[in-house]
């Protein structure tokens, strides 16, 4: 044991040495991957390490010497006084806490310029937030958006040391809603901030921990959250103790109660403020706080309640929100609260922070935006219903699973023999499964997943040490080797050296359920305490869904009907960073969620340009809440809340710079038919104008039509025949078209055709081969990632608009730490000055369904301005039709927890 606790330092310590000598060397320019393994032999050699092992910690080093993070970009109230320079002007200041834990940093290994960035980040925010000497009664509130999985713990514990070493001397940290979520935080934060931590009934040092390092006091521990009797029996007040004090608290109604009452009797002296004692609340997943529930204990209007009442305690408090998903209840859903008071005490109305995510981030881009890595990743589920339905019961008897979920099993089984050649053995190596979120049925699951792999360990026991023709055989190994040639081949690894791996891969899995009821927790720290990795197969729900990390997650398994965007997201575990094995992770989905993550994707990265945007025109908080508020998509996040109690909802909406497709198309010939005739007859006329242009595109295959009169463009949609699902969303976009017109008399149209030689002739357009869902119980087609067209926005702009635009998406990207081949179409609307239709015929496969000449059309908007909306009224017969499921089904899922 003790050996291969220290082979593991041994090693970690080489890659940090390894990723330090790569930095001297190469200080100008990203080295090669040879380059860095020759470094790493050469190295091997003056150290005493194995050859094998050098080469090993090689890769993993190279994933982070290439690693860049950017800084990000705030949105501030450009009328406040407020000087966010005042971190450079004090001199005083002795970077202790903030040098500790970025020392903590790259002894974990996290790439020595990431962790600058960082650095240089968490400077910036607490920029924001308030010299903690600063006299008098003040309050600040922001916001900090983030990605999902990216590190936006790591980014708030640098804010946490940083304010520390400044003056906060009272620091809250509310964690999720779970305990086990709150179990995570407090390990991180005693790793990278309070220095020891609680091993049963004594304290042990950890992470930033040293002999005069100045622990924080801490109220909290992993075993425990905040209880007032033990803080009443301690008799401590906050001004006690000469270091800060930091709680984890859980985001409770009855925790943040019990809180209140302390600081109140205790340090207030039930009257008054807590005087001079700056505080700081960090609110993680500050959105999670909003979600409607009847939960008392979770009650969003409690929670924001008690939350506001710890704030108003002290005279000198800030407060700061972390999200991933900023479509957050915080913007979205002003009618929350009957309280405005209440409501607006927590809106970010000070600054709004966006975070870049390092290049190495395994994120939504990746994993479904990117044609080429998305191919490779993605797996479609589309036999789970007969076996776990979407809608079920408590008390549902899985009688068996799903064959998609054996085979994603053999991958896992198969994905940690390739991490053990790879020596990567005492990494952790994760599967997730989430297809309920009821306990009972989480454990049936497990049940089944146990069984399989004891057969699966029995077969491979027996075979794996034999040759193919005795091997192959047996089903399972045949099975086995199916899937490795299907999707790991080219992980430079062959059969032969696989499968003599496979057993002690298998032999290591073990299966844990994860929920609040979960009586063995999946615990990543006490394997690491023991020098190993764990290899866990981890079923769960909403534990699974929000806020938990699993750790080495390399295969995950998500068969779940939500829409709403923030939970769809968070449910996205298998985001973050994958050292060394990202080649080998695999995400099966259905092919609904698939389409949704996809345009979830493009909606998240709009908001954040956006901030950029309101930036550079000078606007504030309050505008990108009134912009969020507005956004087309917002409607459906906040619909099945607000359908609660209303028949109907009137919103406000914005379609500036957005994209209108009719991503769902129906499959009844006699409408696809008449849209066809539809389009003839307009293609005939030129849509009234004289003069049509070859696009330009390879082989000019279609046609453009320049300053066509406006109402022609409504006249023929108003006209198009959409599938039910898609009607009510072209008549909201019309209805912002028409409010509009007067100042876009004149649009554009292009007409995309795949074989130019058709044009002339018959005026139709031959079909371009779209991969989609055929819907069989609606009749009806779902666009793969909600995507009629794709980067054709350029067309009737000028080479100058084109340059324009790539200018920018360039600039974009170089702030993030990243490339570009060409821009996304948000950035065509920028520099486009009037509206474009673009007309599609197209070819809708899915697998051995087909449907040929599909018309569909996208309508982009040009840059309106911020604050031009229209009022649309939905109900739910509308919501219901847009998200696709019943939306009282959908209200439950998302919001009764999975300990039932």
């Amino acid at each position: 044991m003790e050996n291969e606790k220290e082979n593991l330092e041994a090693k970690k310590n080489f890659t940090v040495s390894l990723i330090t000598a790569a930095k001297t060397r190469w200080s100008e320019y990203v080295p090669k991957r040879e380059e860095v393994d020759a470094l790493a032999v050469d190295l091997a050699k003056v150290l005493g390490l194995d050859e094998g092992d050098a080469i090993s910690c090689a890769k993993e080093a190279y994933y982070e010497i290439d690693s860049r993070m950017g800084l990000g970009v705030s949105l501030v109230d450009p009328e406040a006084t407020h000087d966010k320079e005042w971190v450079y002007k004090r001199k005083d200041i002795e970077w202790y806490y903030s040098d500790a834990y970025e020392k903590h940093l790259k002894k974990e290994k996290w790439s020595p310029t990431v962790v600058q960035s960082l650095s240089d980040v968490g400077t910036k925010i607490l920029g924001h937030l308030q010299d903690p000497t600063s006299p008098g009664v003040w309050d600040r509130r922001g916001l900090v958006i983030g990605h999902v999985q990216s590190g936006k713990t790591a980014n708030y514990l640098g804010l946490v040391a940083k304010a520390a070493d400044a003056g906060y001397k009272f620091i809250i940290v509310i964690a999720g809603v779970h305990n086990n979520l709150r179990k995570q935080t407090q390990e991180r934060v005693d790793e990278g901030f309070v220095g020891r931590t609680r091993v049963e009934d004594k304290w042990k040092i950890v992470g930033v921990g040293h002999d005069d390092y100045p622990h924080p006091a801490t109220l909290t521990n992993i075993y425990a959250d905040f209880n007032k009797r033990t803080a009443d029996h301690s008799g401590w007040s906050i001004n006690d103790f000469s270091q800060p004090v930091i709680l984890v608290i859980k985001k409770n109604v009855s925790t943040l109660k019990s809180l209140h009452r302390w600081l109140d009797e205790l340090n207030s002296k039930g009257h008054g403020k807590i005087k001079d004692v700056p505080m700081l609340m960090i609110d993680d997943e500050a959105d999670n706080a909003s979600i409607n529930t009847k939960k008392e204990d979770t009650d969003p209007t409690q929670t924001n309640r008690r939350i506001r009442e710890i704030l108003s305690l002290f005279d000198k408090s800030c407060y700061v929100g972390y999200t991933a998903t900023p479509f957050a209840n915080i913007f979205i859903n002003p009618d929350a609260y009957g309280d405005e008071q209440l409501r607006e005490e927590l809106f970010p109305r000070d600054f709004i922070y966006c975070l870049d995510a390092p290049t190495t981030y395994f994120g939504p881009d990746r994993v479904f935006l990117d044609e080429d890595s998305s191919d490779r990743i993605l797996e479609t589920i589309d036999d789970a219903e007969n076996y776990i339905p979407f809608v079920h019961k408590k008390d549902f008897d899985v009688q068996d699973l799903p064959p998609s979920l054996y085979r994603a099993i053999r991958q896992f089984v198969v994905v940690k023999a390739i991490r053990k050649i790879r020596r990567q053995d005492e990494k952790h190596c994760s599967m997730l499964v989430n297809v309920s979120r009821f306990v009972d049925v989480q454990k049936l699951v497990r049940t089944h997943i146990s069984v399989y792999l004891k057969k699966l360990k029995e077969a491979i026991k027996a075979n794996y040490l034999m040759p193919d023709s005795v091997s192959q055989k047996n089903e399972n190994m045949e099975k086995l080797k199916q899937v490795f040639e299907a999707g790991f081949n080219d992980a430079d690894v062959s059969w032969e050296e696989l499968k003599r791996a496979l057993y002690d891969a298998v032999e290591s899995i073990r299966t844990f359920v994860v929920n609040s009821k979960s009586d063995e927790p999946l615990d990543y720290k006490k394997y690491e305490r023991d020098g190993h990795g764990l290899t866990a197969i981890a079923v769960g729900g909403l534990s699974l869904s929000r806020g938990l990390t699993i750790e080495g997650l390399c295969i995950s398994y998500m068969y779940r009907n939500t829409r709403m965007y923030d939970t769809l997201m968070q449910m996205g575990r298998w985001f973050g960073y994958r050292s060394g094995y990202d080649d080998l992770c695999r995400v099966h989905l259905p092919q609904d969620s698939i389409d949704w993550y996809s345009h979830i994707a493009i909606s998240s990265e709009d908001l954040r340009d956006q901030v950029i945007q309101m930036r550079l025109d000078g606007l504030s908080p309050k505008d990108f809440g009134l912009y969020v508020m507005s956004h087309p998509d917002t409607l459906l996040v906040t619909a099945a809340n607000k359908m609660r109690s209303a028949e109907s909802i009137t919103v406000r909406q914005n379609y500036s710079e957005k994209a209108v497709e009719s991503d769902i198309l129906p499959n009844e010939r006699s409408i696809n038919d008449f849209n066809q005739r539809l389009i003839a007859e307009y293609w005939k006329e030129n849509f009234g104008v004289e003069d049509r242009k070859i696009l330009p595109t390879v082989g000019g295959k279609g046609w453009y039509l320049g300053d066509v009169d406006t109402n022609k463009i409504v006249e023929f949609l108003n006209q198009f025949k959409c599938s039910p699902k898609t009607s009510e969303k072209r008549n909201f976009a019309l209805k912002y078209l028409n409010s509009i017109i007067n100042k876009y008399a004149c649009s554009d149209v292009a007409l995309v055709s795949e074989k130019p030689g058709t044009l002339e002739h018959d005026y139709t357009l031959s079909p371009r081969t779209r991969r989609a869902t055929f819907v069989k119980g609606e009749s009806n087609w779902r666009v793969n990632q909600a995507r009629v067209g794709g980067r054709h926005e350029h067309y009737g702009l000028s080479q100058e608009q084109r340059d324009a635009a790539m200018e920018k998406a360039v600039a974009d990207a170089k702030e993030k730490g990243r490339d570009i081949k060409k821009p996304a179409d948000r950035y065509y609307r920028v520099e486009r000055n009037k509206p474009l239709l673009i007309i599609y015929n197209l070819n809708l496969v899915d697998g051995d369904n087909e449907n040929v000449s599909v018309p569909a059309f996208v309508l982009s908007f040009p840059k309106v301005d911020y604050f031009h909306t229209v009022s649309v009224v939905a109900n739910r017969v509308y919501l219901e039709k847009s998200i696709g499921i019943d939306l009282d089904t959908l209200i439950q899922d998302e919001v009764e927890d999975d300990d039932e």
